[in-house]
């Protein structure tokens, strides 16, 4: 039913652009993403102290909130994003632990190198016993394809983190090929090295978190009886569930990685259960439909709710940077309310449908891509094109008496959002950022398109063709 491709998909583009014509009038073009979902997240009560769900590690035993903290999107004190907020970081995990919260995800490439550490002094007020620290050997750069580079990254983690051992340890995001897998982590030892530290206990759980091919994801999990995966970190929400492959050719659908994790008994760790807040920032029609069916709770409480329902998931990763995110987080978790068949039918066969139907650029807004080293904030661009299209605002149709209202609009929130030095028409084609972007985006192709429709826009030829 799914893939009945370009009459089925037209259907949806049809069905959810009249849908947004409508809705463009009513919730117009924001240049921050997240100020819907903020403002819905205000208006909710605390979270109860003591209700945490908790899932057990079935290989260690351990008790790990379903709700794990991703140490990705921290806060910053000002508009330089880079300039994190110590003070907030130590009241939101001071916050995540009082409501249950036990996991605790980063890793060196995080937060332009610095989450880590900020992590690390966040949590180092708190008894080792109460969490558990997830890293990851994050060696992408042929310069630290070495031995050595990687045991230095390996321990500088530990010392960043503060402690002398890791909780979870994951290679990070392999899938790419097995010839970069090999350079990264067999051919230099790295794997013999970690199975060693994992004997000594400075290491107490092994595994891998996949962004790629299926046919790297099948080599690395038959791997498993020489590694021993204890875990294994794989994006999981109701649109990629059935139309990551769809969407992207060289991802995997994650109704597949899910089922041959379950048939081996590996607990599955769930990222970007939100896709970067996309799933949290509906367009309007859609968020409608949510609220209709749970007037209580939070557009992003049912992807929440859709990723913590099968039970071979051991936790689900989100980068709150808001107190409102954290406390919307732990509402849908304290305790899980699991999904009923219906709920999850209408997830897959009404919501995801007519998102896939709106051929968005799937970004995540990870910031993998960055920085660019000519100053192009990638996602910034790609997330205000997508809002706008999303709230069915992008100044296309000619005869529309709404065109130049919209133009305006449309060039204002993106000088915003993005300073014009940042923009897309700074790009060179470079492609120093595509071979790391886990949703596979061919970014300079995508900055350019954007790029011309801005120049389209500013000269009014879109109005005039």
């Amino acid at each position: 039913m799914k893939k009945q491709n370009i009459s089925r998909r037209n259907f949806l583009k049809v069905l959810g652009g009249g849908a947004m014509t409508t809705a463009a009038v009513l919730t117009g073009c924001k240049s921050k993403t997240e100020s819907k979902a903020v403002e819905e997240y205000k208006k909710q009560v605390e979270p109860p102290v003591g209700k945490m769900t908790y899932r057990t590690n079935p290989k260690t035993g351990d008790k790990v909130s379903l709700l794990g903290y991703g140490m990705m999107r921290l806060p910053s004190k000002t508009e330089n994003q880079d300039d994190y907020d110590q003070d907030m970081i130590n009241r939101q995990i001071d916050y995540a632990i009082e409501h249950g919260m036990n996991y605790f995800d980063t890793s060196p490439v995080y937060c332009q190198g610095k989450s880590e550490a900020c992590t690390g002094i966040a949590l180092s007020r708190h008894k080792r016993e109460e969490y558990f620290v997830a890293t990851k050997l994050s060696n992408f750069h042929p310069s630290t394809h070495s031995h050595e580079a990687s045991v230095a990254m390996y321990l500088n983690s530990m010392k960043q983190l503060q402690v002398d051992y890791i909780d979870y340890y994951l290679l990070h995001a392999v899938g790419g090929g097995m010839d970069e897998f090999n350079a990264r982590y067999v051919d230099n030892g790295m794997m013999d090295y970690l199975m060693k530290e994992r004997e000594a206990g400075r290491i107490r759980n092994l595994g891998f978190s996949f962004h790629g091919k299926k046919t790297v994801f099948d080599e690395i999990l038959a791997m498993n009886d020489k590694y021993h995966w204890d875990f294994v970190q794989i994006e999981l929400n109701y649109l990629d569930w059935d139309f990551a492959n769809e969407i992207s050719s060289n991802n995997v659908d994650a109704s597949y990685l899910y089922a041959e994790l379950e048939k081996q008994g590996i607990p599955a760790v769930i990222m970007e259960p939100l896709l970067g807040g996309r799933l949290a920032n509906l367009p309007q029609y859609l968020a409608t439909q949510l609220k209709q069916r749970d007037p209580e709770h939070s557009v992003a409480s049912w992807a929440f709710r859709y990723a913590g329902t099968p039970k071979g998931v051991l936790t689900v990763l989100s980068g709150m940077t808001y107190m409102e995110h954290l406390k919307d987080n732990l509402l849908t978790y304290c305790p899980l309310v699991p999904l009923n068949q219906i709920d999850q039918r209408f997830l897959d066969q009404t919501i995801a449908e007519r998102i896939v139907g709106l051929e968005n650029i799937p970004c995540n807004d990870c910031k993998y891509c960055m920085p660019c080293p000519y100053g192009i904030d990638i996602p910034a661009i790609f997330v205000h094109y997508n809002k706008c299209k999303n709230d069915g605002t992008l100044p296309r149709l000619v005869m529309d008496d709404e065109y130049y209202r919209l133009r305006r609009q449309y060039l204002i929130g993106l000088d915003r959002a993005v300073p014009r030095m940042r923009q897309a028409d700074h790009c060179i084609g470079c492609g120093q950022c595509e071979p790391h972007c886990p949703q596979s985006i061919h970014i300079p192709r995508e900055l350019q398109k954007i790029s011309q429709f801005v120049e389209d826009l500013k000269q009014d030829k879109v109005a005039k063709e």
